[in-house]
């Protein structure tokens, strides 16, 4: 299915302009049909000339209707124009490869964001290296718990290690 553009109901785009046809001369051909805001022709940046079309804004949206019905296959200076509503206006960046702002745009809250993700990371960082400590800790208290298991174990087992400790509790309880 074919992605929708939102058209702007109230530029409207001007294809097939003539060299000679500036943004004064397009203004006076679509002033009949109601107030203008504004009137654009994209330059090009090698010849500084523009690329054959243009955009015609007006304040509103039933005088841009009134001129694309009266100007679309209308002759302006031996050139037939063809007249569209405008999509919005697009520029590289983005996820989709356009975006409807510039990339700088956003530079500010980008480097916020930089700088609450080193953050995130650094805290992690902690955590990860007080959890490795806690772990070391645990598996120390566990072996010295178990060196203790071991050691009573053997004294259970050694009969002269029985007597041993039983004359011990016998002296130290006298």
């Amino acid at each position: 299915m074919a992605q929708q553009h939102q058209v702007q109901k109230n530029t409207l785009y001007v294809g097939g302009l003539a060299e000679e046809v500036n943004e004064s001369i397009l203004h006076s051909a679509f002033i009949p049909f109601g107030d203008i805001k504004d009137v654009k022709t994209p330059l090009d940046q090698a010849t500084q000339k523009h690329r054959s079309f243009g955009f015609v804004t007006f304040l509103e949206r039933e005088d841009a209707a009134a001129a694309m019905d009266n100007m679309d296959n209308a002759e302006l200076y031996g050139r037939v124009l063809t007249v569209n509503y405008a999509l919005p206006e697009k520029i590289k960046g983005g996820e989709q490869g356009w975006a409807a702002q510039p990339i700088w745009a956003d530079a500010d809250t980008w480097f916020e964001r930089q700088k609450q993700e080193e953050e995130m990371q650094r805290v992690q960082a902690e955590n990860r290296a007080a959890m490795q400590a806690a772990e070391e800790l645990h598996r120390k208290k566990l072996a010295e718990e178990r060196e203790g298991e071991k050691e009573e174990n053997e004294n259970k087992d050694d009969p002269m290690a029985r007597a041993e400790a039983e004359v011990l509790n016998q002296n130290n309880s006298s």
